[in-house]
């Protein structure tokens, strides 16, 4: 079997759980928990489920940075950085970066504290921005995700 179309196989399979997951979260979960009618136990609620999600969402995003970069990599794509048509692989990577910095970085550096502590003070508000926050990260994914579907096949260039 080809080991490009593997690549990008799984590339393609690692974007749709991340931003898939991304999604049931934004849309589904945060939603759901801030509905919930006890708003001191809409945290815990949440993070029971996105402790679930949180190993996937690494996995995922590892694999989507992995594979992007191998097939830069393995068909020296480097000079695409250079060219304004091109723009949609900085939207890709910029993407790729914040999650790689929020979920490898941020979150067991800073997040989950800040939540916890937040959290224990105004919890209904604390909820709210987790909600606003996840909505504005899967509008900048969904925009990034699109347009680098219509650059590759060359809507953009």
């Amino acid at each position: 079997m080809d080991i490009d179309a593997i690549a990008r196989a799984l590339h393609v399979l690692a974007v749709v759980h991340w931003i898939g997951g991304l999604s049931f979260v934004t849309l589904v979960v945060l939603p759901s928990v801030n509905r919930h009618p006890i708003e001191s136990e809409r945290p815990a609620m949440f993070e029971a489920m996105e402790r679930s999600f949180a190993p996937q969402a690494k996995l995922s995003v590892l694999t989507a940075g992995l594979t992007g970069f191998f097939l830069v990599w393995r068909h020296d794509l480097w000079d695409r950085f250079l060219e304004a048509g091109m723009w949609w692989m900085h939207g890709m990577v910029a993407i790729w970066a914040i999650f790689t910095f929020v979920l490898f970085v941020a979150e067991p550096l800073v997040l989950h504290r800040w939540f916890a502590a937040r959290t224990a003070r105004v919890p209904g508000a604390t909820m709210r921005l987790v909600a606003r926050a996840h909505a504005v990260l899967l509008a900048l994914s969904l925009a990034a995700t699109a347009a680098a579907v219509l650059g590759a096949h060359g809507a953009l260039y």
